[in-house]
């Protein structure tokens, strides 16, 4: 459930968001992306409203998403479910589309992997996928959706760093995270959700320090740069 959601996002920000368990997180990504229509309200992106759009058209004007289980086609490889992507997602074909994915498996660090079969992979190298099959749709708004879930200490800053050299492409990002200590290392804005309602929207620790937000995960954990808060 999302209820009266209100903000902007703009080119090149980079935006964490955090909650609670049925806070409305993964509902308001499934209404940006057109995997769920709503009910209420407005929708625009760079001028145009999205309420009519589908996914597809979505897509093809700068919406990219992850999902929090990676969902690659197994039997296809790393490079294959790329340029899936490419061509499908961004209507890019011929060899500019293999440009694009094989650019996309770079920047994830991919490429040396890129014809083995998806479904071979570990947990961290599937989560990478996800991300460069994004990338491959060639998005001026990217929604991570928890992208950081079950990885290492290690993993996690292999892919905070990752997630922070697109931001120098002027690449949007709107990024869902239990794990808080990523988006604190990477993110310049932090919404936090309850109820399917905004209750806290600025500087990151500023949102984490607030009564509200406080209040929000009374009996849950909220895990920070130094542990559990």
């Amino acid at each position: 459930m999302a209820d009266g959601i209100t903000f902007q996002l703009e080119p090149g920000a980079s935006v964490g968001v955090v909650g609670p368990n049925g806070a409305g997180k993964t509902s308001m990504f499934g209404i940006i992306s057109g995997d769920i229509k709503p009910d209420t309200g407005t929708l625009s992106f760079a001028g145009h409203d999205l309420h009519r759009a589908s996914v597809s058209a979505r897509c093809r004007m700068g919406i990219g998403r992850t999902y929090q289980v990676p969902q690659p086609f197994e039997h296809m490889t790393v490079f294959e479910n790329a340029l899936l992507a490419a061509q499908q997602g961004a209507h890019v074909h011929g060899h500019d589309s293999y440009e694009m994915a094989y650019g996309s498996l770079e920047r994830v660090g991919l490429a040396d992997l890129a014809n083995r079969p998806a479904g071979s992979l570990a947990l961290l190298h599937r989560k990478r996928l996800e991300l460069a099959r994004a990338l491959s749709t060639k998005p001026r708004i990217l929604l991570l959706d928890e992208i950081a879930g079950g990885l290492t200490d290690a993993e996690v800053v292999e892919l905070t760093t990752i997630i922070r050299g697109l931001q120098s492409d002027g690449i949007a990002i709107l990024w869902i995270e239990h794990v808080v200590r990523a988006l604190l290392s990477t993110v310049d804005r932090l919404l936090c959700l309850a109820n399917g309602a905004l209750v806290a929207d600025g500087e990151p620790r500023e949102v984490l320090a607030s009564d509200a937000v406080r209040t929000v995960y009374l009996g849950g954990k909220i895990i920070n740069e130094h542990g559990v808060a």
